[in-house]
């Protein structure tokens, strides 16, 4: 196999230290970068002494001058914690981030893959989520910074395309869940576990019976990998990544207390404004284009995630 030199933005992060160990493994040189405002060293730390490893400390909202095969584009906070709490350098790091990446990857002549969300499609009118919706979007409310920005990366990218002939790959992530999530990035499945470990009360907003679709960590990269490498020549995305069965919140924070056997109870809160009420992908296409479904059961990998958190908890703890 061809060795690749590989530059992941958000390398430090959930997804992109996953990424990051899978591209190693497949025998790639990795240059990991991160500014480590939600990237976590510990994520990264067991890969330093790889050889074929390298990590720059380096904000995507300023260009970046090194010379790479592929890009994956993940640099940008996902949670509402997180992207909320700077809303104007969450819309640098999307659109400011995407110039600077789709600037390198001209350049270079480097594959791009830019990570976008299922956020694109903002409170959807339509269930399931297909590619071809074009979303309900409050463009001015507290989530736009995160929503626009995602959908506005996407304009850049087909425009880059289109205009200049960049060799582009868009993936629209859905929930996902794994070892090294962040245990305060306010996502729900890691909100849920490391409550019920404490022993608080899980914190369930509205009624809890708004939906979400859960998809483990290594079906997700697993599907990175196709959309960049193993896809028919020309196709571009945007293709939904995601676990198509649905489960209520209220499901989901019962089947964690009991999972672990916690005495935890629900505690109900006002639903945030604009917080989508259904989420479940379409992923019809990404099953046609690239053979690509998800494996791992919800149950599985919740077990193999609660375990990350009890690990992690105990050593905090010690």
């Amino acid at each position: 196999m061809t060795q690749k030199r590989i530059l992941v933005t958000g390398g430090a992060g959930f997804l992109g230290s996953h990424l990051c160990e899978r591209l190693l493994a497949g025998g790639n040189d990795v240059l990991c970068v991160d500014n480590f405002f939600t990237g976590n060293k510990p994520n990264i730390v067991h890969l330093l002494g790889n050889p074929y490893f390298e990590v720059i400390r380096h904000d995507v909202t300023f260009p970046l001058y090194v010379e790479v095969d592929e890009i994956y584009n993940l640099a940008c906070p996902a949670s509402p914690v997180h992207y909320q709490f700077d809303p104007v350098q969450t819309v640098k790091t999307s659109v400011h981030g995407a110039i600077n990446m789709l600037g390198l990857a001209k350049r270079t002549g480097a594959r791009i893959f830019q990570a976008s969300t299922s956020e694109v499609y903002g409170d959807p009118t339509v269930h399931p989520q297909q590619e071809s919706y074009w979303g309900n979007v409050n463009p001015i409310g507290p989530r736009a910074c995160y929503d626009e920005g995602k959908r506005c990366a996407e304009t850049l990218f087909f425009d880059y395309h289109r205009q200049y002939g960049l060799d582009i790959k868009i993936a629209r992530i859905f929930n996902t869940y794994g070892p090294r999530m962040h245990p305060n990035d306010g996502r729900v499945v890691s909100n849920f576990i490391v409550q019920a470990l404490r022993g608080n009360k899980l914190t369930v907003y509205g009624n809890g019976l708004q939906t979400r679709s859960f998809c483990y960590v290594d079906d997700m990269i697993e599907g990175f990998i196709r959309v960049m490498g193993a896809t028919p020549d020309g196709f571009t995305g945007p293709v939904n990544l995601g676990n198509p069965h649905e489960f209520t919140i209220l499901e989901l924070a019962e089947k964690i207390i009991a999972r672990i056997g916690s005495r935890s109870t629900i505690e109900f809160k006002p639903l945030p404004m604009n917080d989508p009420m259904q989420r479940k992908p379409d992923i019809g296409l990404a099953q046609e284009t690239i053979g690509w479904k998800p494996s791992v059961q919800l149950d599985d990998g919740l077990n193999r995630t609660i375990d990350y958190f009890d690990a992690l908890l105990s050593s905090q703890q010690s």
